[in-house]
């Protein structure tokens, strides 16, 4: 089995990028032996429609199953369509989160957890703030948590066990520390 996942970089030790049609790279992962390819995302620059290729390219390397953070209606569906699993609303680096499917705690979905076209102009894990706060925007934009309406649904379909969450949370911490200490070096300049 052929599983992707969105990457911010080329090897198992890379954070997963939340941004399904837009992420950096693509892993594709043998669960069974941790084998992977790492293909860069060619449709992240497009203007629209990059999840759809996103699918199409995974669906010719054979991919049976997507690991990512956030994904968008139009992906949703031909991944569906593709007959490819959605494992949305994950964080951490990839071999966690191909350790956790491979141990069965991630659920598939068919829904969206942004809009369409969300991550246009997006830089990936700040906020777009236009008002007065130099552009910092509240710090971290949706595209590197869940939204709040993904969150509630996780919460209500019970889709999400204690361990998932707490991991969640643990790998967020981690990435808070990054962005505080990239604050603070642009601040220092």
């Amino acid at each position: 089995m052929k599983v992707a996942v969105s990457s911010n970089g080329k090897d198992l030790s890379a954070q997963l990028d939340p941004r399904f049609g837009r992420c950096a790279y693509f892993l594709v992962v043998n669960p069974d032996d941790m084998s992977f390819e790492a293909f860069n995302d060619e449709s992240a620059a497009q203007g629209g429609g990059t999840g759809i290729q996103a699918v199409q390219f995974l669906a010719s390397q054979g991919v049976e199953a997507v690991i990512t953070g956030n994904c968008g209606p139009n992906a949703v569906q031909t991944l569906s369509a593709a007959g490819i699993e959605l494992f949305r609303g994950q964080a951490g680096t990839v071999k966690e989160v191909v350790e956790r499917f491979k141990n069965g705690h991630l659920k598939p979905t068919n829904e969206a957890t942004v809009d369409s076209h969300f991550g246009m102009n997006a830089e990936a894990g700040f906020g777009r703030g236009g008002g007065m706060g130099r552009g910092m925007g509240r710090g971290m934009g949706k595209s590197d948590i869940q939204t709040s309406r993904g969150m509630r649904d996780a919460t209500n379909s019970g889709g999400k066990d204690l361990a998932d969450l707490k991991h969640q949370a643990d790998s967020l911490n981690k990435r808070m520390k990054e962005v505080i200490s990239q604050i603070n070096k642009l601040e220092n300049r």
